[in-house]
């Protein structure tokens, strides 16, 4: 059973949506101890019973059940009666496991505050039992307390005290050289460390993990432990890890003869197939898309197929492939399982797990629904659910039925209905501050009252969806965005309609603007929550207010463009004046993104100026004509985009004057922010050039990938070598991952400068620099910088990277290097957009650092060493890769 508050959401998609939650066995129910029991998560087996107490045990095994069926809150009532019970026969272990189960269905009702008061009650009761009475049992039992109490401090974002109180678990589970649990465990610190931002620690100890598990003994245990480790790497977006693990565990229930096992591994190894889907599409690679689903098709077919003595793998690997076909349109397979899976949801029981299967089968229905499927069946099977949820007295699984049945109304256009449902949902879902599922409704209720024309209640219960998910920052990265609920699909419409809204009451684009300056907020709270689930964790937090930098720097104006499905909206912060402008462009999110798409498919073509022009141009038009009227007025020199969308993928500097026949780089200093603040901004002026320099030039073939020889890199160096007075070097054979890491830590060097290929992309497991011997991915790259800081206190001011590129037809691959930006912990990060394997490459990096060590500003530095390019070669393709990020001072 998984543990995490979004359980609900998890089990309502079964298995389609992945969290990233807390590892427990699927017996994570403990049984009382002396009781006769197969359940695997039990502190003591085969001792005999203290007390005659039968019917208290009868309660145990009562509330088990009740537990595992998903009717909670009758096993919270004899929960509390066999505490009692247990309590009045001064039966102390037995209390705390009574106990710890209590908190364990207060989570999954969402009673947090009673979870927390119960599971903290039964840590000091097993502590206050006397030395003499300490016994391997309370020992088991303490640990597996400390276990729930870290899963209910990680589910309410106390992630390093969630991984203190694991650890401490993980101690006495070593003493008792309790495998099983210990696997756990240890999976569930590696998450903790993920999400506090320790990726190599969490590296680190899954890869323990999976070493340690590779040397047990063949068994069941050992093929449970490599499923939850597979099954964690999907959520932390390891699908290539997760998939080899679970391909090991389904061969090691095949072996052992589990068919329990068999199926759950290949309902699991079908998720990771289908989360592979949605990585490909973000890739653009359409046909590899095509072929991870018809994968992840077999993978549940096999799994019904194994599962038929086993009714609920059985059902939920049909519902998995009953959406998995409806989404990949195979109507006529998808309308065979209707009957099967309609029949077995019939003659389910009352519980939790029931009402999410109708949920579930109910939004698959939807979506056939001009496929001669009824919406009024549909509404049938989700009224069905609420009225269970509420025989269940389940507010969670209520509010989630009730929302679900207003958005079949909201898109059927029973707007009153639909409206009144939402309410109800939303009343629900406060009652328990379930804020998770709170800010679908407010969204709900916002599209609703917009589709009736009442603008000003629309944008307040859009507010309020924003302000839910601002407060579930630190939760929301649990979610994984290539699955059902991607992050394109359920978080970032809330931010952008949000945007919109506001934006159509803003009538005066001159005059102070509230609506303005939310707008602006809420687009950076967008970029801020797309980082975070980039890296699954979230980002460092800001530190300085752009607006009061800007208030200083009087030639330096910062331009915020956000892209809407209508319009292109431009606001702008001119310096020295608290105001901000707004214009906007009539031109259609569809046209301005396949003009940015073939620009980038265009720049890194040397032979292709002419086109890049006439694109450059087009967006010049769009984006820079509108407002630039403002800037001469200002005397500015200095422009700072905080980039939207498909924008962040190709250079400003591009954007290209008709009129005076001239590119923006030729007019400005230009500079790239991933948000509204940054690192507290310092000038390279005052700081003495130190470099440390690194490249790979010879041809390289590392984990199936090939890398083309980069003649020029000795060069390069030699160039940067020439204009700073103090530098090392670390060149092919002495680039790799432990001698940056040691010269990085050793030295207080100002500039980071990486000579060698990379790729930056929207996933995260394809966003990598090359050294000789590996490829230093982006959650390495950031765990080795930050940890500098932990050793060495100097910043980093300047990290380039002069060899890399974006990913070949990612929409979003910016992404990767907006991440790098964020996270490595440099002031500034200048890299190359697409690679450049040319002389005019050193020649730029040697104009670069000559004019850093001038003492001029970073933005312009990179300005005039691409004018330096421009005047000698003007074709984009030698001049323009290059984009500073951060701090342009």
């Amino acid at each position: 059973m998984k543990f995490f508050k979004y359980l609900l959401l998890s089990l309502l998609t079964i298995f389609f949506c992945v969290f990233s939650s807390v590892i427990f066995d699927s017996s994570i129910f403990l049984t009382a101890a002396f009781a006769k029991s197969k359940v695997l998560y039990f502190p003591a087996v085969g001792t005999k019973p203290a007390f005659n107490q039968t019917q208290i045990f009868s309660l145990m095994q009562q509330s088990q059940a009740l537990y595992e069926r998903g009717v909670f809150t009758e096993a919270v009532q004899v929960l509390k009666k066999a505490a009692d019970e247990f309590k009045a026969t001064n039966n102390v272990l037995n209390e705390a496991i009574a106990l710890t189960n209590l908190s364990l269905a207060y989570q999954q009702l969402g009673q947090w505050q009673q979870a927390n008061e119960v599971i903290s009650q039964t840590i000091k009761l097993l502590q206050s039992l006397e030395d003499s009475d300490s016994s391997q049992e309370r020992s088991q039992v303490f640990a597996q307390a400390l276990d729930v109490r870290g899963g209910l401090e990680l589910a309410q974002g106390q992630t390093e005290v969630a991984l203190s109180t694991w650890q401490s678990a993980a101690k006495i589970y070593q003493d008792l050289d309790d495998i099983s649990a210990l696997i756990r465990n240890h999976i569930n610190q590696a998450q903790a460390m993920q999400a506090f931002g320790n990726y190599l620690q969490a590296d680190h100890t899954l890869t323990s993990l999976r070493e340690n598990l590779q040397k047990q003994a063949d068994s069941p245990v050992k093929a449970r432990g490599l499923y939850s480790l597979g099954n964690v790497l999907r959520s932390l977006g390891y699908l290539s890890d997760s998939h080899k693990i679970l391909e090991e565990s389904y061969s090691m229930a095949v072996q052992v003869g589990s068919a329990i096992d068999q199926s759950n591994t290949l309902l699991s190894l079908g998720n990771t197939a289908r989360a592979q889907i949605y990585a490909q599409l973000s890739l653009g690679n359409s046909g590899s898309a095509k072929d991870y689903a018809q994968t992840a098709i077999q993978y549940y077919q096999q799994a019904v197929q194994i599962g038929v003595a086993i009714p609920t793998v059985r059902l939920q690997a049909q519902l998995n492939l009953l959406r998995l076909l409806v989404e990949q349109e195979e109507v006529s397979t998808a309308k065979a399982l209707l009957p099967q899976i309609q029949s077995q949801i019939d003659n389910l029981p009352p519980s939790r797990t029931a009402v999410n299967y109708r949920i579930n089968f109910a939004q698959s229905l939807s979506k056939m629904r001009q496929n001669s499927v009824e919406p009024k069946n549909v509404a049938k099977m989700l009224a069905q659910a609420v009225q269970m949820a509420k025989s269940l007295k389940d507010q969670r699984t209520e509010s989630y039925a009730l929302g679900i049945l207003g958005e079949l109304y909201e898109q059927t256009g029973q707007l009153s209905d639909a409206k009144s449902l939402t309410q109800q949902a939303l009343v629900e879902a406060e009652s328990i501050d379930a804020q998770d599922i709170a800010y679908q409704w407010h969204w709900q209720m916002g599209r609703i009252l917009q589709k009736q024309s009442n603008i000003p209640a629309a944008t307040d219960a859009y507010s309020r969806a924003y302000n839910a998910l601002k407060s579930l920052r630190n939760d929301l990265v649990a979610i994984n965005p290539d699955v059902q609920f991607s992050f394109r699909e359920s978080i970032e419409p809330v931010y952008r309609q949000y945007v919109d809204l506001l934006l159509q009451l803003q009538e005066n684009p001159i005059q102070k603007p509230d609506n303005l300056v939310q707008a602006r907020q809420v687009i950076e709270s967008l970029q801020l929550a797309e980082l975070d689930n980039f890296f699954r964790s979230p980002c460092l937090v800001p530190r300085i207010d752009l607006d009061q930098l800007v208030e200083k720097e009087i030639s330096t104006a910062v331009i915020y463009p956000i892209i809407l499905d209508n319009r292109l909206e431009i606001i702008t912060r001119l310096p020295g004046q608290d105001t901000i402008y707004r214009k906007t462009t009539k031109v259609p999110k569809d046209v301005l993104e396949k003009a940015v798409e073939q620009l980038q498919k265009d720049l890194p073509v040397a032979s292709r100026e002419p086109d890049v022009k006439q694109i450059s141009k087009q967006l010049y038009d769009w984006l820079i004509k509108p407002i630039e009227s403002d800037f001469a007025n200002k005397g500015i020199t200095s422009l700072v985009f905080v980039l939207d969308g498909s924008l962040r993928n190709i250079p400003m500097t591009i954007l290209y004057d008709q009129q005076q026949q001239k590119y923006l780089i030729e007019k400005y200093a230009i500079s790239l922010m991933p948000g509204l603040q940054l690192l507290a901004p310092k000038s390279l002026n005052n700081v003495q050039l130190n470099v440390l320099i690194a490249g790979v030039e010879q041809e390289r073939l590392i984990e199936g990938k090939s890398f083309s020889e980069l003649s020029n890199v000795t060069q390069e160096l030699k160039q940067i070598q020439s204009s700073v007075k103090s530098s090392k070097q670390l060149l092919n054979q002495e680039f790799t991952k432990t001698n940056l890491q040691n010269k990085v830590q050793s030295t207080p060097f100002s500039v980071v400068h990486l000579a060698t290929h990379g790729q930056f992309s929207s996933d995260i497991e394809q966003t990598y620099i090359l050294t000789w011997d590996s490829l230093l991915k982006v959650r390495e790259l950031d765990s080795l910088l930050r940890a500098r800081g932990e050793s060495r206190p100097e910043t980093i001011e300047l990290l380039v990277l002069s060899a890399c590129k974006t990913a070949t037809g990612d929409k979003r691959a910016a992404l990767g290097l907006a991440g790098v930006a964020v996270r490595a912990g440099a002031r500034s990060t200048l890299a190359t957009l697409w690679t450049v394997d040319d002389e005019s490459t050193s020649d730029f990096m040697g104009e670069l650092y000559r004019q850093l060590d001038a003492g001029v500003t970073k933005s312009q530095a990179l300005q005039r060493a691409q004018l330096a390019i421009l005047a000698k070669e003007n074709r984009p393709y030698f001049w323009a890769p290059y984009v500073l990020l951060g701090n342009w001072l």
